[in-house]
């Protein structure tokens, strides 16, 4: 009342006296609307800020029994990775955008709202021209309602905010989205919990999503999208940022692996020592500072310089080697640092010549190596010829060309029969390994290894030609393959002490070598009466008859002045217990013959598996048949990687891979399959993606990590090669030796490590140092890695591309840049 006689009053005042109060009342009321306005709208936070908050809460509680509405994270730790998946996945950061579309039409709706309701009394007060009593001035009943307003609209929004989580987790259940691993938010698909499913219904889970990935390949012309430096995307992105939402990996069904991972698989997980906690000092598993586009890169400062192998060039370890009687300092002695600095390039370093010229000759600075020339010329190794280097095709004991050789052993031993029952082959002390390069010609695979010493660059010239090899020496420890794999161990004059220390680097051979296999032995001692020669020929006559090798024939080759001699394990174990003398012993029954990483070399034979499910028992089907023939000793009744029985999952490995290949590898990721021959699968599992590049002038080394199920039994069963292997450490290879490597899913899997020593950008430096200039890179694994891992090869300048409509997959170029600056001194 008081108020409206103050108003009564002032009416009464002159005309200029009611015009100054109409404006200033005017200015105040909207003034107090919009603070108003400005206070209402603080109380209700945007939705798109409130969900994750009710989302984390609820990931947070995932060790609780799982229900219809918990959001539960993967862990793929100890879990096999499901096969990869080609569909086009829809990023999180799409659904944030989608959230922010909708929180401004709310807000925009509200504001209109608001303008449009019906005016209070106290606005068509002020209106009338009240202002001064007005001004700083509300009733305590005007205050009381404010606040209650307020309260209302904050209430109201938390409402729907909570009704709309709501709502997202529902909807999750009739749709997977795509979620990383790391994020700890996918949505639980199924109102049956994955420790209850039934053995169909995980089965059930498995096949769906086999038939999504491979109905996801679409087969065409290439295309690219590429990402600017500053994150920008192109309208393909836009574009395929709208295609349907389609999973990288579907939780349950890695839940299926778990529980129905064979029990062979589960044993093979400790075939390779867990001794990485021994030989390693504790590291942090800060990634942020190294883990950016902006990564400053410097050249290694160390002695071996364009040369540099990290794990065999550890001068610091090495000086520190007292006895070397085994060959300790060409052993792998690897940093506990690893490096990450770059490699620099030979100066006048060019493009290799491509397969099958580069058998014959290479860039002669590419490996400015010319010592081999100078003292192996004679015997056709290598010579030096203007630009290039030449290979004639010699070597110490096929002075006059491998094919003649290789024709010679065969003919010696018919029943090897290159190319169909002899496929896989290892060659011990292999020079410039022209053995193995014209065993192509007999569509054999070898593998061949020598040191690095003396004889300079041998392996070195061996990868520059395309031909498989690796740095290694029969020393102290075991090599890196499963036993029972090899069809023909081959040494020509390898240099190697096979009847020293009671026999135990032949003792090795025996280990890798499969039951019914040959080794053939050409060295002087097989053919030359010197009387050291005739010495060692009495111990390895002794040695083999105590291992029961059958010498099946000593062959002379006029031609070359050499001779053979060719051995045959047994494939029983007969002779074994018919031994007067059991020396070399049987091997304990706890020893296990496939562990091979960083074990002692044991002086014992292992028996012979007879039974008709024991890998070693029965030969492998002839070439090429054997390469899509499930191994026989594969059991049924268990479990492989992905889920199904084995044979069944060997089965769809490899339909899988070919279609992959064919349909997206070969036309969609704009590689030129003629430039490359020497590839890596950096984590193979059934060896399916080499399986599928048969038909194509390439050999892939697969590469089976030490932490995983072991898998590289089977992927020599069927007729390819591999190696143990752990990324944490350098590779057995020199820089520059592969034209193409391949990572499926494996570094989402070493961030989980949490004992590895090897950050993603430690890695990097290793891919980078063993990939040439201009060759390629295809990973596939979840967006965030793959994002990560684009930011680190952009620091290294690799030229980036991204397949259309193919998300979680990444193609990438080396380029031919080097840092500038070096590092410390190591």
């Amino acid at each position: 009342m008081a108020s409206g006689k103050s108003r009564s009053s002032k009416r009464s005042s002159g005309t200029s006296s009611y015009s100054s109060s109409t404006t200033i009342v005017i200015f105040i009321a909207f003034s107090l609307l919009g603070l108003w306005l400005l206070t209402s709208n603080s109380f209700a936070p945007p939705q798109s800020t409130k969900t994750p908050t009710r989302i984390s809460s609820i990931a947070h509680s995932h060790h609780s029994k799982p229900s219809i509405t918990d959001v539960h994270p993967v862990d793929h730790e100890d879990i096999p990775t499901q096969l990869p998946n080609d569909a086009a996945i829809k990023s999180t950061d799409d659904a944030n955008e989608s959230n922010k579309t909708q929180d401004d039409k709310k807000d925009d709706q509200e504001t209109k709202q608001e303008n449009d309701e019906p005016k209070t009394d106290n606005d068509i007060k002020t209106e009338d021209g009240d202002s001064k009593e007005l001004q700083g001035e509300e009733s305590a009943e005007e205050q009381e309602k404010q606040k209650a307003l307020e309260t209302q609209t904050s209430e109201e929004s938390t409402v729907t905010q909570k009704q709309e989580v709501e709502q997202t987790i529902a909807d999750g259940n009739q749709h997977v989205e795509n979620v990383d691993p790391e994020s700890n938010e996918k949505v639980e698909n199924s109102e049956m919990s994955r420790n209850e499913m039934t053995d169909e219904d995980q089965q059930q889970r498995v096949d769906e999503h086999q038939q999504q990935e491979d109905d996801q390949i679409q087969p065409g012309k290439p295309e690219w999208r590429s990402r600017d430096p500053n994150g920008a995307t192109s309208d393909a992105q836009i574009e395929h940022d709208e295609a349907p939402i389609h999973s990288d990996t579907d939780e349950t069904t890695a839940q299926v692996e778990e529980s129905k991972v064979s029990k062979e698989s589960k044993k093979s997980r400790s075939t390779q020592p867990d001794n990485h906690k021994e030989r390693r000092k504790a590291r942090s598993n800060d990634d942020n500072k190294n883990n950016n586009y902006g990564y400053t890169w410097q050249l290694c400062n160390v002695t071996a310089g364009a040369d540099y192998i990290p794990c065999l060039d550890n001068e610091k370890v090495i000086a520190k080697i007292h006895s070397r009687k085994h060959h300790e300092h060409r052993e792998r002695h690897c940093p506990d640092e690893p490096p990450t600095c770059l490699i620099p390039l030979p100066k006048g370093y060019k493009t290799p010549v491509d397969w099958p010229q580069s058998r014959d000759k290479i860039w002669y600075h590419n490996v400015p190596h010319t010592s081999l020339a100078e003292v192996k010329g004679h015997q056709n190794w290598v010579k030096l010829t203007g630009e290039f280097l030449t290979f004639p095709g010699g070597g110490t004991q096929f002075i006059h060309g491998a094919l003649h050789y290789i024709d010679f052993l065969q003919e010696a031993v018919p029943d090897i029969a290159w190319g169909k029952h002899s496929r896989v082959v290892l060659d011990v002390g292999c020079g410039v390994a022209s053995f193995g390069g014209y065993l192509f010609e007999r569509d054999v695979l070898t593998l061949s290894f020598a040191p690095k010493d003396e004889h300079e660059a041998q392996v070195q010239f061996a990868l520059e030609r395309g031909i498989p090899a690796i740095s290694a020496v029969m020393g102290s420890q075991r090599l890196p393959f499963p036993s029972r794999v090899f069809d023909v161990v081959h040494c020509a004059r390898c240099r190697v002490p096979w009847h020293a220390d009671g026999g135990a680097l032949l003792l090795e051979l025996n280990r890798v070598l499969r039951p019914g296999g040959y080794f053939v032995w050409s060295a002087t001692p097989v053919y030359q009466k010197l009387e050291e020669d005739v010495q060692i020929w009495k111990e390895m006559s002794s040695l083999t008859v105590a291992m029961c090798w059958d010498l099946v024939t000593i062959k002379k080759d006029k031609l070359n002045s050499i001779g053979a001699a060719i051995y045959q394990k047994p494939d029983s174990n007969d002779c074994y217990e018919q031994r007067k003398e059991k020396k070399p012993p049987i091997c304990k029954s706890d020893d296990d013959p496939n562990a091979a990483w960083y074990v002692p070399l044991q002086s014992c034979m292992h028996r012979v598996p007879l039974q008709e499910s024991e890998r070693g028992s029965q030969w492998p089907e002839e070439w090429p048949d054997r390469l899509q023939t499930p191994p026989y000793w594969l059991n049924k009744s268990q479990m492989g990687i992905y889920g199904k029985p084995y044979p069944d999952d060997f089965a769809s490995d490899y339909e899988h891979w070919k279609k992959v290949v064919s349909m997206l590898y070969m036309n969609g990721l704009g590689i030129s399959w003629s430039h490359v021959r020497n590839v890596m699968d950096m984590r193979a599992v059934y060896g399916g993606f080499a399986a599928a590049l048969k038909d194509f002038k390439v050999w892939v080394m697969n590469v089976v990590n030490t932490d995983s199920p072991d898998t590289l039994p089977i992927i020599y069963e069927r007729g390819l090669f591999g190696i143990y292997h752990d990324w944490c450490e350098s590779f057995s290879t020199y820089p520059r030796t592969y034209d193409l490597l391949h990572a499926d899913h494996l570094f989402s899997r070493l961030k989980k490590r949490y004992f590895c020593r090897c950050k993603l950008v430690t890695v990097m430096a290793e891919i980078d140092r063993i990939v040439r200039p201009g060759g390629k890179m295809i990973v596939r694994d979840y967006s965030s890695t793959i994002k990560e891992v684009e930011n680190l090869l952009k620091s290294l300048h690799w030229e980036i591309h991204f397949p259309k409509n193919q998300e979680g997959i990444l193609a990438a170029q080396k380029s031919d840049w080097r840092p500038k600056s070096y590092a410390a001194p190591s």
